[in-house]
Order: structure tokens, then C-alpha cells, then sequence
């Protein structure tokens, strides 16, 4: 065995479902955070009936670098205290933007394995923590909305379908909007993980990275990269070997990416030789509609040849 084979990609611990009066931290792990959006998100947490409570570099920016909130050591202290809180039930994420890979390595993760798995949602930049989640303390994460962003404050089926992930998660098992389709079709079961295709590609390589994707069923999604960098991003995961082995693809949103039939060429040119099956537009991600996706559970990825609908589903509840 070499130093790059690790086990395949497995089911991880899940935490339990959310109940009303549920104590959850609002932290900001990457960037500063609009004031207007961060009260707007808590009012909507407080009408859910759960209990939020707000980290301490989450209303904060970074003294020189106004694109973090905080300092690297701030945010990470945040991130820490609020998973190691024993009151704390859930940790949600304010906003993405940039900063995670700067403050992962700076946390205590034998800490966070001794606190237990917990409610932990976001996505974008938040993809460092849902990969340091599986792989450093393996915990299942919840790919969805974060509470001071557009999409969870103004589109009402993303923030829906996040309520009823975190109350009734047995309800929500099968996802997939009318736009998905199959680029590949095909059917092919495996553990879920993934999230920003460009914060995957970042991690790929560095110590505590995912060296392989065997029994892996990964989900993508981008903002912002035209297509040739998309490409760039997909060709850094398939020469670094961190797709060796994943068994099926699932494609979010790609945002501001560009027409999308040129996205769609380029998926298409990188994913289809992979000869597994690929759902594009399943709707997760930077796109208008948000659904949440849980990472690190077993699921089934459905991609009809016919033209029937496309659909994931998971073969657990995204929480106990």
C-alpha cells in the first residue's frame, strides 16, 4: 500500500435531527458578513424555533484583508467554540466567500472528534470544512444554504427544503429538480461527498486532502470560472487522482459560469470518459434554488437513458 491509498470513501456518523428551542451557532468561517443579511437570516432561524447564537468575528472583518472575517486564529476560535459547546446543536454558516483553507489547519480536530457529530451546514468556501469534517473527525455534513446569503433569504424553496432536512430529514430523501438530466446516464450507488469544484480542486494534494474517491458519489458545483478554468479545475481533480474510483457524478448550479452549452462541453469532455453515470442541473449550489444535500451517507444516483427524471436519494436520513 502506498502513502496515497487510503479506505474507500465511507458513510460517516450523522448527528440528530433539530427540534424546536435547539441551541445553533452562527459562525463566519471565510468572509465578512452584511449586517442587513445576518439579522434577516437569525429573525428567519428564531421563526423556525430554534435558539441561534452568534460567534464573535461573525459581525467583524479582518483589520488589513477586508475579505475575511476576522483574523485566521478569530474564525477558527469561532468555528472550535461552537462545535465544542455542549449546549450547541447545529453550526450554520453565515456566508462563504474565501478564507476556510486558511483557518482549517489552525483547529484542534482531535477536539472536534471528541465533541461529536453536529448539525454543520453550508457550502461554497465551506467545502474545506466539509471535507475536513469527513475526512479529519468523520461526520456527515449537510451541502446547503447559508443564513445570510440571497438564495436562503429570498427564495422560499431553498430555505423549505433546509427546515425540513433539519426538523422531518426522512421526508426530503430524494432530490432533484425538473431541470435534471442525464449527461451520462446510468445508475451507480456510493457515499456522498463533494461540494465547490474549485475549493475541491485547492484541497487536492494538501496534507489531510482526499487522495482517491473509491465508493465515492460525488456532488459539484462552481460560481464565477469560465469555462476554460472549469476545465482547468476538473483536469487538476483527474491528474491529481482525487477522482480515482468516484462511481457517479452529481452537477449543481455553475453560476455566472458562462453560456451554460459551454459548460455543459466541458462537463461532458471531463466527466463522460470517466464512464460513470453524470445528472447535470440537479439544483444545489450558487443557482437561484438551493436544495440540501447531505454528505457522507449512502445514496443512490438515478440517470434514466429514456429521458425520465433524474433523481438522488439518499438511502438514510441526512440526520438521525
Amino acid at each position: 500500500m502506498t502513502s496515497r491509498e487510503v479506505a474507500p470513501v465511507t458513510r460517516l456518523a450523522r448527528p440528530h435531527r433539530l427540534a424546536p428551542g435547539s441551541r445553533v451557532a452562527v459562525v463566519a468561517p471565510s468572509g465578512p458578513v452584511p449586517a442587513d443579511r445576518l439579522e434577516e437570516g437569525l429573525a428567519v432561524l428564531r421563526d423556525w424555533g430554534l435558539e441561534p447564537v452568534v460567534g464573535p468575528h461573525v459581525r467583524s472583518a479582518h483589520p488589513e484583508l477586508d475579505y475575511l472575517a476576522g483574523p485566521d486564529a478569530g474564525r477558527a476560535e469561532d468555528f472550535q467554540g461552537a462545535w465544542c459547546d455542549p449546549l450547541v446543536e447545529a453550526v450554520f454558516c453565515a456566508r462563504g466567500g474565501y478564507g476556510a483553507h486558511r483557518m482549517v489547519d489552525l483547529v484542534d480536530w482531535e477536539a472536534i472528534r471528541a465533541a461529536g457529530p453536529k448539525v454543520f451546514v453550508g457550502y461554497s468556501d465551506i467545502t474545506v470544512l466539509h471535507e475536513a469534517l469527513a475526512l479529519r473527525a468523520g461526520f456527515a455534513t449537510l451541502h446547503g444554504p447559508m443564513v445570510a446569503t440571497e438564495t436562503f433569504l429570498r427564495d422560499a424553496p431553498t430555505r423549505e427544503h433546509l427546515r425540513a432536512t433539519l426538523f422531518t430529514p426522512e421526508a426530503v430523501r430524494t432530490l432533484g429538480l425538473e431541470t435534471a438530466g442525464a449527461l451520462v446516464p446510468g445508475r451507480a450507488r456510493g457515499v456522498l461527498y463533494g461540494g465547490c469544484a474549485g475549493l475541491l480542486a485547492a484541497d487536492a494534494g494538501t496534507p489531510g486532502g482526499r487522495a482517491h474517491a473509491r465508493g465515492g458519489l460525488l456532488v459539484i458545483e462552481d460560481t464565477g470560472e469560465d469555462p476554460y478554468r472549469l476545465d482547468g479545475v476538473l483536469t487538476r481533480l483527474l491528474r491529481s487522482g482525487a477522482l480515482d474510483g468516484v462511481v457517479g457524478v452529481a452537477c449543481g448550479s455553475w453560476q455566472e459560469c458562462g453560456p451554460y452549452e459551454r459548460i455543459r462541453a466541458v462537463l461532458a469532455d471531463r466527466l463522460a470518459p470517466l464512464g460513470i453515470p453524470v445528472v447535470e442541473e440537479l439544483g444545489f449550489g450558487h443557482g437561484p434554488t438551493a436544495l440540501t444535500i447531505p454528505l457522507g451517507v449512502p445514496a443512490v444516483l438515478d440517470a434514466p437513458a429514456d429521458g425520465g427524471r433524474c433523481t438522488l436519494t439518499a438511502e438514510v436520513s441526512a440526520l438521525r
